[in-house]
């Protein structure tokens, strides 16, 4: 067996070994396929090879009574704890291991197979960077394999290998491996999940674990822990919008007010201007408190006390964000659920909805469809059983502070309580489409109602007023250069306003037909998969008075791509050359 890639320099040192573990990336993996597959005996394979077994732990293995892999030593009992996992040779609950290498740091969750416990796989995989699917050679695709491909997927799993293991039991055979390969891969592309890359091996005899194997040399690819060690890590939390929900306001006398909890995601500096919700007010950060001294700076996932320079009323289960980038705010919203509760979900049943540091009462409004996870096919259903996964409408009795869970993990999942039992009852991902029909009829009919009775000002009097024609500017995901252009436009004056992607509901384009009314140049900057929005905002201002940019037409820097964007608003005769202008006479 080849040891696993030692580093170039080891530490020499306690202080040395510590640093450097402090800068190795941490992935997060879990594994997951039928029963049988091997799971629990590749996490113990891994470990071995890995080093990440003590002694002891060796030895009480090799004492065990209970030995089903024929070899000296069964790798399953280092995962499988429990006396009923021996007993009956299969994971139930999820098991956490820890182990790294001179590259990475790895926390496995070795999660059941059986599909009665697909909701402790589901609770193991939440958090994962890495799914690792295993296949048995012999059995092939089976349909808890689809069911954990999909889990994995719809809980935003970003990298996926695919273990076809035992291949020493079929004479490792490259027209399986490729027959399995091309079978699951057709199923991942079904289900839009990330491209997958496949590793033939055997986890009992650890080839291409840890250590090429001889057996196949028709494959060149790379071992499960190469690919491990290599796998581009996530985006982490930092790099993504800033979102801080407040978990208890830290009052220990008169001078001191602060909110403290952790940040979810992004980071925040001091004297960054934040916004409180639900109540929209703002303010500036005056302090990073931490237990070892004010910050500067903080990002998740730290925990702080933010003081504010103003006081404003924030309690447990509000949320402080950026402005510029705020959550969707909203009391309904669509979310796919896998269910986990002996009692199937019903509509109008009330529930208790766990949602950051927020509890609220709810209730499914509709459930719009139950899918099934072998066809994909939507199947009608006024419920959801055990196990099962469907697509929901929900609404609290409060509103909820979110993102979509593909856009931020930490702010678009939740979980439903029994309020009787106070069981969990089902866990939840927030869809990026929120079910705005409702909100976007209610938005119409406001405009409609602005077209009856006595017009007293023309739009010809408002354009004669400004100087200029309304217009909407769509751009897509450019807050920083939208606020440039509205700078710009303001300077040669011009009644301009910037309309972030945020805004709840799909109503966006209603909003900006408001404004249109009013005369004004609206500025959008949308997200990429708003394609009903911006359809809608450009039949309200007329194909001539809508300008659409996509970012690879934007892609010189922000003072050139605003100029750009002004010299098309010049060339439709929206506003009028800069040099036919005076300050103050308007475009």
């Amino acid at each position: 067996m080849a040891p696993v890639q030692e580093a170039a320099a080891r530490p020499t040192s306690i202080e040395e070994y510590l640093a450097l573990a402090e800068e190795q990336d941490l992935v997060r993996l879990a594994t997951a396929g039928s029963v049988d597959d091997g799971k629990s005996t590749l996490i113990g394979r891994l470990l071995y090879d890995a080093k990440g077994m003590f002694e002891d732990q060796l030895a009480a293995i090799r004492a065990s009574k209970v030995n089903r892999a024929g070899g000296p030593l069964d790798f399953s009992l280092l995962t499988d704890g429990l006396r009923a996992e021996r007993e009956q040779g299969i994971t139930i609950d999820v098991a956490y291991r820890h182990f790294s290498t001179p590259r990475r740091k790895f926390i496995i969750a070795d999660t059941p197979g059986h599909e009665q416990y697909t909701r402790n796989m589901a609770t193991g995989a939440s958090t994962a960077d890495v799914a690792v699917i295993l296949l048995d050679a012999r059995n092939g695709v089976l349909p808890q394999s689809r069911r954990h491909a999909y889990i994995a997927n719809l809980l935003g799993i970003p990298q996926l290998a695919v273990a076809v293991n035992k291949m020493d039991l079929v004479g490792w055979s490259r027209e399986v491996f490729a027959g399995l390969r091309e079978e699951f891969t057709a199923y991942l592309q079904r289900i839009d999940a990330p491209v997958a890359t496949f590793i033939p091996l055997s986890a009992l005899h650890g080839d291409n674990v840890a250590s090429a194997s001889g057996a196949c040399p028709w494959y060149q690819g790379p071992t499960l822990m190469e690919y491990l060690e290599t796998v581009p890590a996530a985006i982490g939390l930092r790099q993504r919008e800033f979102r801080f929900p407040v978990q208890w306001v830290n009052r220990p006398d008169l001078s001191f007010r602060g909110f403290a909890g952790q940040i979810a995601s992004g980071e925040v500096r001091r004297g960054d201007l934040v916004m409180a919700l639900p109540s929209g007010k703002t303010s500036r950060v005056g302090r990073i408190v931490t237990y070892d001294g004010d910050l500067a700076t903080a990002h998740a996932p730290m925990s702080v006390t933010l003081c504010l320079e103003d006081e404003l009323d924030i309690s447990r289960g509000d949320m402080l964000a950026h402005p510029a980038s705020l959550p969707h705010v909203s009391r309904q919203f669509e979310a796919e659920v896998v269910w986990m509760a002996a009692e199937p979900l019903r509509r109008d049943a009330p529930y208790l909805l766990k949602h950051t540091t927020q509890q609220t009462k709810a209730k499914v409004v509709r459930v719009v469809h139950r899918i099934d996870v072998n066809s994909l096919s939507r199947e009608d259903s006024g419920e959801l059983g055990l196990n099962e996964i469907g697509t929901v409408v929900l609404e609290t009795s409060s509103p909820l502070f979110f993102d979509s869970y593909r856009r931020n993990r930490s702010t678009g999942a939740f979980i439903l309580i029994d309020p009787v039992t106070n069981g969990t009852a089902g866990a939840g991902m927030i869809l990026e489409r929120r079910h705005p029909e409702a909100a976007a009829s209610i938005a119409k009919t406001a405009l409609q109602d602005l077209d009856t009775g006595a017009v007293k000002v023309t739009p010809a009097e408002r354009i004669a007023r400004l100087g200029h024609q309304p217009a909407t500017i769509w751009l897509t995901a450019r807050i920083d250069l939208a606020q440039l252009l509205e700078r710009k436009l303001f300077d040669r004056g011009c009644l301009a306003q910037v309309l972030a992607d945020r805004v709840e509901s799909g109503i966006l384009p209603e909003l900006a037909e408001v404004l249109h009314r009013a005369g004004a140049i609206v500025i959008c900057s949308a997200g990429a998969e708003m394609d009903e929005e911006r359809g809608r905002a450009k039949e309200y201002v007329g194909e001539n008075r809508f300008l659409e940019f996509a970012p690879e037409s934007l892609a010189a820097g922000d003072e050139e791509a605003a100029d750009r964007v002004i010299r098309a608003l010049e060339g439709r005769a929206i506003i009028r050359p800069a040099a036919e202008f005076g300050s103050g006479e308007g475009i």
